[in-house]
């Protein structure tokens, strides 16, 4: 019997997710290591832009699991990022046309337009506001350069 070569890489996508999960938990410990947020932003916008239901199910598990370590309010991530990814990249894609420039506005965007995102949020839900420290600034150069990379 001859297994099918057709789809080798389903297990990858998986230990990617179980890997996150240890790194999320480790950079709630050490605050040295970025929590990758704007990482994941990429990786879901790119999940929607290819309509690949099984990336989009992993990084919104991700997502979650971000949330959970932060403290924020659950699915506000998703649904801020679908917001993010339906009304204002397009606007952006349409304006930019460097590719490096972009990904480093979804970094951008991620991490200050979510923290106004949950600000609004708080103010609306009578919610506690979040906290805004200096890490954010360190967390945001470093995932440039990751962002940048990929």
């Amino acid at each position: 019997m001859q297994r099918s070569i057709s789809n080798q890489n389903s297990l990858a996508p998986f230990i990617y997710v179980a890997l996150f999960v240890v790194y999320e938990s480790l950079s709630s410990i050490y605050l040295f290591l970025p929590p990758l947020f704007g990482v994941l932003f990429l990786l879901f916008a790119d999940a929607l832009k290819k309509e690949d239901s099984l990336y989009i199910f992993l990084t919104a598990f991700c997502l979650i699991i971000f949330e959970s370590q932060m403290g924020y309010p659950l699915f506000s991530s998703i649904i801020y990022l679908g917001l993010v990814y339906k009304f204002i990249l397009p606007k952006l894609k349409k304006n930019f046309s460097c590719n490096s420039c972009i990904k480093a506005s979804f970094v951008l965007l991620s991490y200050l337009g979510f923290y106004l995102f949950l600000t609004i949020l708080s103010n609306v839900f009578l919610l506690p506001m979040p906290q805004l420290n200096y890490y954010i600034i360190y967390y945001i150069v470093i995932e440039f350069f990751i962002v940048s990379i990929l």
